[in-house]
């Protein structure tokens, strides 16, 4: 299966206008604010859960899916809605799994409820899953690094909270969880809470944490030009903010990201001198940051963590975090003669739809990604959207590494941070979905550098301005043929 970023054929030159063109960028333009949109829902709806609005605790959950929604209109209306394999087979797969789940629910609930538990689980398999392909259909390298430079820009409050949540007691308000009602954030050793920054849960601040990290290392390995109090700022809060995570997952993730720098120093040995010359920056922020009080507590508390006894059955801490892992993929296989071919109902497995059947949030299946997929859906339909996953994934990683033979960096650490929220991810738990699509979507838009990919696919004898960053395929067609009929564009031409 393959994909591009361009959705559709533009249309003949001779069929278009100014207006037309005019009317093509600004659908274009409301698409790319309706994605900001989902971005800014994805960082706040925590906050409003716990904090501003908690009577709406509920319906927050699906606040992002009418935006996701109008993102999709706007883009068939503006022609950049995905056609590839991809695409293709995620609706098969999910049509299928939808039918299934309402004829193995309709003989035990009324159709409301059936709707209402198969409709949740629809959208939190397949509905925001086409958003992937989008993001590279609207945004380029330049936009993803924008969007990193704001997310290193919010590290810088986000592990000010983290620590502050860390300190506080976990009664507190600002540890409080998402809605009305008594209960208590997840908490680690020592007594301590894993504090979620904004988010309504650590795994919120876990994805947080990583993005954070890959487009930190970008900034420093590619040596852009960002304010170096910037960097040390951020690099210092996300080091305390995972210092008192105190969170396994979120050491491993944060590893995983860093470990991609490996790839890129053996593809590009020319990328070590690069390297060598920032690790001085990166050792005296280590430096610093290692003799705050709260960075002490937070490793002291996140060594009990790693040493604990469950952790070293495997015969060492290593082993018991790999077996851990891992059995996220292999856990669900040893009960696959014994799954129904249809599974037991789309949607049963998520707290969501819980709410419905039983009037709480709870995991009715299984906590596991891979099992409750897999029991939901039943073997058949439930193994293929696992493989569709994970080949993906496969895909995304093979073009990130493609990338570094051309230069580009940030796609493989972006392919760091969303490779296994997109594999193993909980997609019942609406933050982490929301990471999956955006980390891999970004991932996808860093692969496009402006000069190539917007350039027309056939020879203009006019030629076009330098620089088009923010036009598709289609529009810069559309634009080669306005200028052949003799109009100008504005500041596009100067």
């Amino acid at each position: 299966m393959r994909f591009s970023s361009s959705s559709s054929r533009p249309a003949p030159p001779s069929a278009i206008t100014p207006a037309a063109l005019a009317r093509h960028q600004r659908i274009l333009r409301n698409v790319r604010w309706l994605i900001y949109l989902y971005l800014f829902f994805l960082l706040t709806e925590g906050a409003l859960r716990k904090w501003i609005v908690p009577q709406l605790s509920n319906p927050l959950l699906i606040v992002r899916d009418p935006v996701v929604i109008a993102i999709y209109i706007l883009a068939i209306t503006g022609r950049v809605f995905p056609r590839n394999g991809f695409v293709t087979w995620l609706w098969v797969i999910s049509l299928c799994s939808l039918v299934a789940g309402i004829l193995v629910l309709e003989p035990y609930f009324p159709p409301l409820t059936i709707a209402l538990v198969t409709g949740y689980g629809f959208r939190s398999n397949f509905l925001h899953l086409p958003l992937i392909f989008i993001l590279p259909a609207v945004f380029n390298a330049e936009d993803v690094k924008r969007i990193g430079k704001w997310t290193l820009l919010g590290m810088i409050p986000m592990g000010i909270l983290m620590g502050l949540q860390f300190r506080a007691s976990p009664e507190a308000f600002i540890n409080r969880v998402a809605g009305i009602g008594e209960g208590q954030q997840i908490q680690t050793s020592g007594g301590k809470i894993r504090p979620p920054g904004l988010f309504s849960f650590i795994s919120g601040a876990i994805s947080y944490l990583t993005a954070a990290t890959a487009f930190l290392l970008h900034a420093i390995l590619s040596r852009l030009r960002y304010n170096p109090w910037l960097l040390a700022a951020s690099g210092l809060c996300l080091i305390t903010g995972l210092a008192v995570s105190g969170s396994r997952a979120a050491v491993l993730a944060v590893g995983l990201v860093v470990s991609t720098l490996s790839l890129i120093l053996i593809i590009r040995r020319d990328a070590l001198n690069q390297f060598g010359r920032n690790l001085l920056l990166v050792l005296v922020i280590s430096w610093g940051v290692s003799h705050l009080p709260i960075f002490r507590e937070g490793v002291e508390v996140l060594t009990q963590r790693f040493t604990e006894p469950g952790e070293t059955e495997e015969g060492s801490i290593a082993g018991g975090l790999i077996s851990r892992t891992f059995s996220g993929f292999t856990e669900p296989f040893y009960a696959l003669d014994r799954i129904p071919l249809t599974g037991y109902g789309l949607g049963v497995g998520t707290n969501g739809a819980a709410r419905f059947l039983v009037g709480r949030a709870t995991f009715l299946l299984a906590e596991n990604e891979w099992t409750r997929v897999l029991l939901e859906s039943g073997p058949l339909f439930g193994l293929a959207f696992l493989l569709w996953r994970t080949i993906l994934a496969l895909r995304i990683g093979y073009l990130s590494l493609q990338a570094i033979v051309r230069g580009q960096i940030l796609p493989v650490f972006l392919f760091g941070t969303g490779v296994f929220p997109l594999l193993n991810g909980s997609f019942g738990q609406p933050t982490s979905l929301g990471f999956a699509v955006v980390l891999n979507g970004l991932c996808l838009a860093a692969l496009r550098v402006p000069e190539e990919v917007e350039a027309p696919a056939e020879p203009d004898p006019t030629p076009l301005p330098a620089a088009l960053p923010r036009r598709s395929a289609y529009a810069a067609r559309l634009h080669g043929a306005a200028d052949q009929n003799g109009r100008t564009n504005g500041l596009s031409d100067r």
